[in-house]
């Protein structure tokens, strides 16, 4: 992990309702005063037609051990959304690919440690098959789920997913797979 990304000293782009930059803060402030901010969240999918899950990992500073979307994050101050969703698939997963933005939320949530998400999300989807060199500083495992499979895990037992992807489960988008060429 590079020192501009530890929970303490990365800095967020914080926005007003419409996504308009008002400023930034450091991370850890931004998500202990629950400020909104922009954040981005990438969904993959494989061509047999399943989403890539991870686990975090137990040490992550917030809803460690809890399942997610591929990767989650937030821009730099002065960097694309589009830009930053792609390092940061990389920076976790180990991979890359193409990305479409399709949809955008904003949401706020208690979270453990006493933090707050209060977040302006561009969500990204893309799809993925090959090798991933998975950082272990940010995930324990990853998982391939068909979209009933993942419906049912989510009815059964909606706690072990984190609050965003809470959202976007009832949002639908997990389950929104992108067309595939080739």
């Amino acid at each position: 992990m590079q020192l501009d990304e530890r929970p303490e000293t990365e800095e967020v782009v914080l926005v007003d309702a419409d996504d308009r930059q008002t400023g930034t803060a450091g991370k850890m402030a931004a998500h202990r005063e629950g400020a909104l901010h922009r954040a981005f969240s990438v969904i993959i999918w494989n061509r047999a037609g399943e989403v890539l899950l991870q686990r975090r990992a137990l040490a992550k500073y917030h809803s460690g051990g809890l399942w997610t979307n591929a990767c989650c994050g937030h821009p730099r101050p002065g960097e694309a959304v589009d830009a930053a969703a792609s390092r940061r698939l990389s920076e976790e997963m180990g991979f890359g690919c193409p990305l479409e933005e399709f949809g955008t939320i904003t949401y706020r949530a208690e979270l453990d440690q006493g933090l707050v998400e209060h977040e302006f999300v561009h969500v990204f989807r893309g799809t993925f098959d090959g090798a991933m060199a998975l950082n272990p500083d940010e995930v324990s495992e990853i998982r391939w789920m068909t979209p009933e499979a993942l419906l049912a895990a989510f009815d059964a037992t909606p706690e072990i997913f984190t609050a965003w992807f809470v959202k976007y489960m009832r949002a639908g988008w997990p389950l929104d797979r992108p067309a595939v060429s080739g």
